[in-house]
This record gives C-alpha cells, structure tokens and sequence, in this order.
C-alpha cells in the first residue's frame, strides 16, 4: 500500500561522519564568537519607533538612554532570544545623524554578536586584515567592552562585537 510506496520512494540521507564534520574546519582561535546580541535601528523617531514595538507589537521596550561618548541614545526591545536596539542621534556629530540624512526613514544600522575575549579578537582580527574602528574597547550601552569593524571588511555590514 502507501507505507510501502513511501518506505520505498524515501530519499537516503547521508549523515556526515566526524571525520568530515564542519567544527573540524573552522580554524582555532583564541577567542569564541558568541551569540547574536541584538540588531541596531537608527530611528528618526525614538518616541514613535518605542510605541510601534511597545503598544502595537507588546514587547518589552527599556527606558530611554543617553550614552554620549556614542553619540546616541538608545531603547532596547526585548525578543526573547535577542533584542532589537533603537538608536536615535544625541548631537549634530552623532554617526547615527550622518547615517539618518542619507536614510530618512532610518534603517539597520549594525548588529552585534557577542565574544568571549575581546582583546584577542582585536589582537587576531588586526592579523587578519579586519579595520577595527578605533583603537581600544569603549564602554558599550550594556556596560561591557565593546569594538566596531569595518563594513567593507565584513561584506557591508557594521559589525560590533561585545566582551560577554
């Protein structure tokens, strides 16, 4: 009957022995790339942005907070398994101004992936020809060390990378 057809027709899936497992290919380094912490949304609206992810969408949204040595404030909406972070300008030489005048509705700024040693990332990255843009950890909006590659290193994309 059916069964029978379809224990017959049933494609064979291979599994990959350990020998040939992918981990093995993945050169060893002496620091670890963690989980995806959040995904930056530079806003032209802080207020508005807030109330689409608070009142229309019910996520946990954060206070406000002012971190000048970035240049932004920002709001964190919890997701469960990652958080969404709001960046708004703070000040005319915030890099989140430059980005919003030539995206006037806002858009995907970075994303940020945590690490579990920092300064080795740096040390090896700078090894690898990846730009770190700048030349020490600043404090990030979590409290904890934080450090900015180069887009046109990492195939347009702002990386950040955090101390977890």
């Amino acid at each position: 009957g059916l069964l029978t057809r379809l224990q017959t027709s049933a494609p064979t899936i291979r599994t990959l022995s350990s020998s040939n497992s992918f981990s093995q290919n993945v050169p060893n380094c002496l620091w670890k790339l963690g989980r995806l912490n959040h995904v930056a949304i530079a806003v032209p609206d802080l207020e508005k942005a807030q109330s689409l992810y608070k009142d229309v969408l019910g996520a946990q949204v954060s206070e406000t907070v002012a971190l000048p040595e970035h240049g932004v404030y920002t709001v964190f909406v919890e997701l469960g398994n990652t958080k969404l972070e709001l960046l708004h300008p703070l000040g005319e030489k915030s890099p989140i101004a430059s980005f919003l005048q030539k995206n006037k509705t806002g858009g995907m700024h970075h994303i940020c992936i945590e690490v579990d040693d920092i300064k080795a990332a740096m040390t090896e990255l700078k090894k690898k020809k990846i730009r770190i843009l700048s030349e020490e950890p600043k404090i990030g909006a979590h409290g904890k060390p934080v450090i900015f590659l180069h887009p046109k290193d990492c195939h347009g994309v702002l990386v950040e990378l955090e101390q977890a």
